[in-house]
């Protein structure tokens, strides 16, 4: 049984909170991957994720662009928001040059991450967002490798 973490949140603020409780831990080489039906917070909370990483520029969804990349200022690491709502499948990342954003020096986060699941690193932290009532959000997180592990564990050290 793989470790899980449960949080639900009652507010869009809530949301953001909680993602930047989680921003502040994330390291270089760091993936999250969410997964969600459409207005389950996902966006919310990777405004909340970038904030609490450091990121200068506000966060907005990519829904039409597929990738946002931010910058904070303390180093030159970048933290790549990559939407897959609107890929068909695998091979579309392919052409948003997913193995060099892999490879790139920052932290990956990437909605709609099981249409891409086949090109993801081993090691992510996994969120499920799901709709529990008018404005609460329940976040479901579990890990995939030994550092998702410490972030998983950073989320319940937070609640």
């Amino acid at each position: 049984m793989e470790a899980q973490t449960m949080i639900t949140t009652h507010s869009a603020q809530a949301t953001r909170g909680l993602g930047q409780q989680i921003g502040g831990h994330l390291a270089d080489g760091d993936a999250v991957c969410l997964s969600g039906e459409l207005g389950a917070g996902k966006t919310h909370f990777i405004q909340g994720l970038a904030h609490g990483w450091g990121a200068l520029e506000p966060v907005t969804s990519p829904t039409y662009t597929l990738l946002n990349t931010y910058t904070r200022q303390k180093d030159t690491q970048r933290f790549y928001h990559l939407d897959c709502y609107r890929l068909a499948g695998p091979e579309d990342a392919v052409t948003l040059a997913f193995d060099d954003i892999l490879d790139a020096p920052g932290v990956l986060v990437i909605e709609w991450a099981e249409r891409i699941e086949g090109l993801l690193p081993e090691d992510c932290l996994w969120i499920g967002a799901e709709v529990t009532g008018e404005t609460a959000r329940q976040f479901t997180f579990w890990a995939s490798g030994p550092r998702a592990l410490k972030l998983l564990e950073a989320v319940g050290d937070s609640h």
